[in-house]
């Protein structure tokens, strides 16, 4: 699946802040590999079968629910809604917990320095924004106080994540990554009690209307420029994710 070569994954390993490399084999074995309750290759459900055209149209419904959305507070003070950007057919969906003052300003996940760093995290898979992967938030609208961003809370995740629901359904990907705690616990629909160190190095599954999909945590990018050394366990995780979406490739 990857065509990097290791020279030019180093690379842009060392724009992540990473400066001791291991390889993919290394890394992988230094991770729990066997998942919460399933096993990595756990079959999935197909893609539904839709034309273009229909499905295309559910897109542009759906975004356009999305961006009138009244449902909570957060439609108050936003500045833009942050529905996701991407590639709608992709096999790699990266998922965050909300927009913050960038993102809000610009209308799109993950810009910024955030954004640089998980652009180089994605490079170092062989992804580029916008070719097989799509990335999303929990929230589509900014959760700030005194104009400072905040976590959105378990509630303002519930009453968002109907939508997140429905591009997942849309885009069926093959692997879920989840950036952060926040978006892990509403992924899993688990409280926020448990530390992120105790849900990564592991194979976890996302379970929504028959789709079973391989779900795989780390930090989330923000987390990574304020502890650069967490960046060489955020690259296992990467390594772990990918180890299993080629597993299951390789299974088909």
């Amino acid at each position: 699946m990857n065509t990097l070569d290791d020279a030019t994954r180093l690379a842009y390993l060392k724009e992540m802040g990473i400066t001791v490399w291991q390889s993919r084999t290394a890394a992988a074995n230094t991770v729990d590999t066997v998942p919460a309750g399933n096993t990595s290759t756990s079959p999935m459900t197909p893609k539904a079968v839709e034309s273009q055209g229909d499905k295309k149209q559910t897109w542009i419904q759906l975004l356009d629910e999305i961006m009138h959305c009244q449902k909570c507070h957060l439609a108050k003070t936003r500045n833009k809604i942050v529905p996701g950007v991407g590639d709608t057919n992709a096999d790699w969906l990266f998922i965050g917990e909300g927009p913050g003052f960038y993102e809000d300003q610009q209308g799109e996940p993950f810009v910024g320095k955030s954004g640089q760093l998980l652009d180089n995290m994605l490079l170092s898979l062989d992804l580029v924004r916008g070719r097989n992967v799509y990335i999303a938030n929990i929230v589509k609208c900014r959760a700030s106080e005194a104009g400072k961003d905040r976590q959105p809370t378990e509630e303002e995740s519930a009453i968002c994540m109907p939508f997140l629901e429905k591009q997942i359904a849309l885009i069926a990907p093959k692997i879920i990554v989840a950036l952060g705690k926040t978006a892990a616990c509403a992924l899993l629909r688990i409280s926020r009690e448990p530390s992120l160190s105790s849900l990564r190095k592991k194979v976890h599954t996302y379970e929504q209307g028959g789709m079973t999909i391989p779900l795989v945590i780390t930090y989330h990018p923000s987390y990574l420029l304020r502890t650069p050394q967490g960046k060489a366990q955020a690259w296992e995780d990467l390594c772990l994710a990918m180890d299993t979406l080629e597993g299951i490739q390789n299974a088909n």
